[in-house]
C-alpha cells in the first residue's frame, strides 16, 4: 500500500497516467527509489493501479487526506485562524455536447453493442437495423450547413436535426427488443452465462435510456424551447456531467462537476467538496466550516469568501458556529450600516487575502489535475479532484514541517551564544534553506 500511496503522488504531481508513471518509475533510479522499489523488483502493473483507485474510491481518499492534515495538526504546522472559500468547475471527460453529435454518437454504439451480442449468439434471430451511416451522413450534412452562414442554414439544420431525432428512437426501440431477448436468453442459461454477455446487455439498456432522453432534450430544442440544465444529458458515457455556466469570458458554458475550495494562509486546502450540477455557493460553506472545526478541533477566527455567499443567513450561521469575523460582501443595494461595515480596513483587508484563492484554484487545475478529471461519473470526479489534494497538500505540508525543523535549531543557537561572540559560518556551498 505504500508502494500504491507513492505511485499515485507521481502519478498527480506530474500528470501522468497510469501507463506512463509505471514506464517512468521503470526507468528511473530515483523514482524506484521513492516508491520503495528495488532494482530486482517489477513495477506493479498499470492494471493493478487501476482497479485499487476504482475499489477505493472516495472513502479511502477522503481518509487519507483528513490523515494528512491530522498529520500537520500534530507538528502544530496546521493554522486555521484565517479560511476562505470559492467554488470553481472541474471538466469532465466529454467533447463538447451537441444534440445532432450525442444522437449519431448514440446510434453508433447501440449498433456496436447489438453486433457484439449477436456475435455472442444472443438475439440472433432478432431483427435491429444498423442506422449508423444514416445518422452520420445527417450529422455530416449539419456541420456542411452550418459552414454556409446564411439564412437558410439554421432552418436546414433544426430539419436535419429532429430527422435524427427519429432516427435514434427507432434505433432504441430496436435496441430495446434485442436487449428483451437477449435476456431471456441468459435467464435460460442459468449459471453458466457469461459475465461478458451481462454486462454488454446492461451496456445496452443504459444506452438505449440515455439516447431516448438525448432525443427528448432535443424535441424540447427543436420546438423553440431550452432544456433543463440540472438534468440535460451531455455525454454518452458521463451522466452525471452538467452544464455549468460561471461568467467566464473565455469559456461563457463549461461541462462537468462543481468544486468547492477552503484553504488557509499557508494555501493548505482544508476543505474540498466535488457536487453535481451548479447548485448555488451559499449552502456549501457552513458544512464546510464545520467540517474544518470537527478535523481540527478549533474554529476559524475568520472566514472569507466572494460576493457569491453574501447572504445574511450565512453569515448568521457562521457566528453561531463561532466564528469570529465573517467578511463576505452582500449582494444587491447595501444598506448604510452595512456600507460602513464593508469599508472597514480589517475588511477590506480580509476580502483581498480572499483572492489568493483563486491563485490556489489555478494551482489546483495546472499542477494536480483539477483542469479536467478523467474519471467518469460523480464518484470518479471526486476520486480524482481528492488524489490531487492529497498530492497539493502532502508538497505543502511537507515543506511547513522541514521549515519548522530548520527554524528551531537556528533559533537554539541564537539564543545560546554568548554575548559578544560571532554568529557561527556556514559551510562553503551549502546554501540558505528555502523559506
Amino acid at each position: 500500500m505504500e508502494t500504491y500511496l507513492r505511485l499515485m503522488f507521481l502519478k498527480y504531481r506530474y500528470r501522468l497516467w497510469f501507463e506512463a508513471t509505471c514506464a517512468e518509475v521503470t526507468d528511473s533510479l530515483a523514482w524506484r527509489r521513492f516508491c520503495r522499489i528495488g532494482l530486482g523488483e517489477s513495477v506493479p502493473h498499470p492494471s493493478t493501479l487501476e482497479k485499487i483507485t476504482s475499489r477505493c474510491g472516495q472513502t479511502a481518499i477522503d481518509a487519507l487526506n483528513e490523515a494528512l492534515l491530522a498529520k500537520a495538526a500534530q507538528n502544530k504546522v496546521l493554522k486555521v485562524d484565517k479560511v476562505r472559500a470559492d467554488t470553481t468547475v472541474v471538466e469532465a471527460n466529454v467533447a463538447y455536447p451537441t444534440d445532432s453529435g450525442l444522437l449519431a454518437k448514440g446510434v453508433a454504439k447501440m449498433a456496436v453493442l447489438v453486433a457484439a451480442l449477436k456475435l455472442l449468439g444472443l438475439a440472433s434471430r432478432t431483427k435491429a437495423r444498423n442506422r449508423t451511416r444514416s445518422v452520420c451522413r445527417r450529422a455530416h450534412g449539419v456541420a456542411a450547413w452550418l459552414r454556409r452562414r446564411n439564412n437558410d442554414a439554421r432552418g436546414e439544420v433544426l430539419a436535419i436535426t429532429g430527422e435524427l431525432a427519429a432516427i435514434a428512437l427507432l434505433s432504441v426501440a430496436d435496441a430495446r427488443h434485442v436487449a428483451v431477448n437477449a435476456r431471456r436468453s441468459l435467464r435460460r442459461a442459468g449459471s453458466q452465462a457469461s459475465g461478458r454477455a451481462k454486462a454488454l446487455v446492461a451496456e445496452l439498456e443504459a444506452t438505449a435510456a440515455t439516447v431516448e432522453v438525448i432525443a427528448a432534450q432535443t424535441r424540447i430544442r427543436l420546438a423553440g424551447g431550452v432544456p433543463d440544465g440540472a438534468t440535460r444529458v451531455v455525454s454518452l458515457h458521463d451522466g452525471d456531467a452538467r452544464p455549468i455556466r460561471k461568467g467566464r469570458l473565455g469559456k461563457p458554458t463549461e461541462f462537468g462537476f462543481k468544486a468547492q475550495v477552503a484553504d488557509n494562509v499557508d494555501g493548505v486546502v482544508l476543505d474540498y467538496r466535488v457536487v453535481k450540477g451548479n447548485p448555488p455557493d451559499t449552502p456549501m460553506l457552513a458544512p464546510a466550516i464545520a467540517r474544518i472545526a470537527k478535523l481540527t478541533g478549533r474554529v476559524p477566527k475568520a472566514v472569507t469568501a466572494d460576493r457569491g455567499y453574501g447572504e445574511a443567513g450565512v453569515d448568521a450561521e457562521l457566528e453561531a458556529m463561532g466564528v469570529a469575523r465573517v467578511c463576505i460582501p452582500r449582494k444587491g443595494r447595501l444598506g448604510a450600516a452595512r456600507v460602513h461595515v464593508q469599508a472597514s480596513r480589517g475588511f477590506r483587508r480580509l476580502v483581498k487575502w480572499r483572492t489568493g484563492s483563486e491563485a490556489r484554484i489555478s494551482c489546483l487545475k495546472r499542477d494536480f489535475g483539477w483542469r479536467r478529471s478523467l474519471s467518469d461519473g460523480l464518484g470518479g470526479a471526486q476520486a480524482w479532484c481528492g488524489w490531487g489534494v492529497l498530492a497539493h497538500n502532502s508538497i505543502k505540508v511537507a515543506r511547513l514541517i522541514d521549515t519548522k525543523n530548520n527554524k528551531a535549531p537556528a533559533a537554539h543557537q541564537s539564543r545560546a551564544r554568548p554575548a559578544g561572540s560571532s554568529p557561527p559560518t556556514r559551510p562553503p556551498g551549502l546554501s540558505r534553506p528555502a523559506a
